[in-house]
């Protein structure tokens, strides 16, 4: 059995199988017709770094330190952090893909999304955009990402060439943006690439068939976070959290079925490890929802957003079936941030003009209003766009009560770091010094033919590989997790990586 993931950038669920008929997707809906369709499943955070560092180690971004987009800064105006830095998880945390590849299981990752800290060599057999499932030897299981970004915000001004798909008057203009020309022009730019991303995943369904895999792959379909679009994507709002997630059993299992249980992308991973029955370790905050370990369904939903780029905040959101909570750690702020990146997409230039000739309506300055509510509380379904804040309503007190004690027992529990100054987040995670650690040299011991191989550094990952007389080190690095046999007459090199230090040297041990 193998596991694909046809992951895409910066979409909620604008798909004809969740009811929008605004652009094809015949390859997503055929998904969606032989799988199974989740309706609630959320990502961590509005933005890709955070989100994915979530999804890569099952962990929230806020426990770890990777909840600031982003950790490699390239902007001088943010106070004290280096340009170049890694977060340092606490030494349990794993990369998810490394107890796969423990198992056998070939890991490759196409892609070319930052997961937020530097990878030890023993968490992919391949990641470039040349990585691919064929590499691996004849009939060894493969867990496989094909990542696309047809659908990022930056494809809205940079497909400005290509045919739109839509015509802009057929397009529906949300209550909170104006209807100005570019505005629906960016919005129906932006079905035109989910059309061309939808062709995409055609072309990888017909790859997996040409390879003979269709019969024995589970095919995971999801976006890292909601639309690339202004006031949806870096939010922690419904529509900033809410994405697609589509999983398709070879077997036909569930096939047509909708899911409606809570399910966070943090959950991605352990469902991977229990779908080939491997048992998520306990310390990983991210659960099961499939296969040999699946866990009881999540009451509430998590997010999170902090520094974007340059502009500096802390929001945290908990949603159930019903509510949505948001709390504002820095009210005197809107909760519009002004990024330079975004300025890019003419729909934002659009708003911003509007917004200046005071044509914006009460429910379109929303986003630029300060200050806003230290507490927000929305009824989404009979407030799907969540313009209405309750939290003021006597009516809805209870509810308000009891997500505000849901959020007080996350933060705890969890350790949000987001309450620590990114500068000084990055001292306790360098132990106080200005770079990154460097990983100490692995220990090679050998007594008869038992290889036992001991980290120096705590947290760390061991990669070996057992070598032929005369023979140089490849990349193929295997994952030492026990005492292995080795022949005499070998040669034993090993590395060591933590995660967020700088990689050991190669150290090599001849077999007498």
């Amino acid at each position: 059995m193998n596991i694909l993931w046809l992951s895409v950038e910066d979409l909620s669920p604008r798909l004809g199988c969740y009811g929008d008929p605004t652009v094809s997707t015949p390859n997503i809906d055929r998904l969606a017709k032989e799988g199974v369709r989740y309706t609630h499943a959320y990502t961590t955070a509005g933005v890709c770094a955070p989100s994915r560092c979530a999804i890569i180690t099952a962990m929230y971004q806020t426990s770890v330190g990777g909840h600031n987009m982003r950790t490699f800064n390239i902007y001088p105006e943010v106070k004290g952090v280096p340009k170049n830095y890694s977060i340092v998880p606490p030494p349990e945390v794993k990369a998810y893909p490394e107890y796969l590849r423990a198992a056998g299981i070939y890991c490759t990752n196409n892609s070319k999304t930052d997961y937020q800290f530097v990878a030890p060599p023993t968490v992919w057999d391949e990641t470039s955009n040349t990585a691919h499932y064929k590499n691996r030897k004849p009939g060894q299981p493969f867990f496989a990402i094909f990542n696309s970004t047809i659908t990022h915000e930056s494809q809205v001004w940079a497909r400005a060439d290509h045919p739109l798909r839509v015509d802009p008057a057929r397009v529906i203009v949300p209550p909170f943006y104006p209807d100005t020309d570019s505005v629906r022009l960016d919005i129906a730019r932006f079905y035109s690439n989910i059309s061309e991303m939808d062709d995409w995943i055609g072309e990888k369904l017909k790859e997996l068939e040409d390879a003979g895999e269709m019969d024995n792959t589970i095919i995971f379909f999801w976006a890292d976070h909601g639309d690339g679009l202004p006031y949806i994507k870096r939010e922690v709002t419904e529509r900033g959290l809410l994405v697609p997630l589509i999983i398709r059993y070879p077997d036909g299992k569930g096939a047509g079925t909708v899911v409606e249980d809570l399910v966070s992308l943090m959950d991605l991973g352990p469902t991977v490890m229990s779908l080939f029955g491997i048992k998520p370790p306990r310390y990983m905050q991210g659960q099961a929802f499939a296969g040999q370990y699946k866990a009881k369904p999540r009451k509430y939903i998590f997010g999170a957003r902090d520094r974007m780029d340059i502009p500096v905040d802390r929001v945290r959101s908990v949603r159930d079936q019903r509510f949505q909570y948001i709390r504002n750690f820095h009210p005197e702020l809107p909760a519009y941030q002004d990024i330079p990146y975004r300025l890019q997409q003419p729909g934002m230039r659009s708003i911003l003009r509007e917004k200046e000739a005071g044509r914006l309506n009460e429910v379109q300055m929303q986003w630029f209003k300060s200050p806003r509510p230290p507490e927000e509380l929305y009824l989404i379904d009979a407030d799907p766009h969540e313009l209405n804040n309750l939290a003021g309503d006597p009516a809805y007190d209870k509810a308000l009560k009891r997500l505000r004690k849901v959020m007080d027992k996350w933060l705890a529990k969890t350790n949000d770091l987001g309450r620590i100054p990114e500068a000084e987040l990055l001292k306790q995670m360098w132990n106080g010094g200005d770079a990154p650690l460097v990983t100490a040299d692995p220990v090679i011991a050998i007594t008869g033919n038992e290889l036992r191989i001991s980290d120096q550094t705590k947290g760390a990952s061991i990669g070996y590989q057992i070598l032929e007389k005369g023979q140089e080190p490849g990349e193929d690095w295997r994952v030492y997790t026990h005492p292995v046999s080795v022949g005499k007459g070998k040669t034993v090199v090993a590395v060591a990586q933590r995660i967020g230090y700088e990689r050991s040297g190669v150290v090599k041990k001849e077999v007498d």
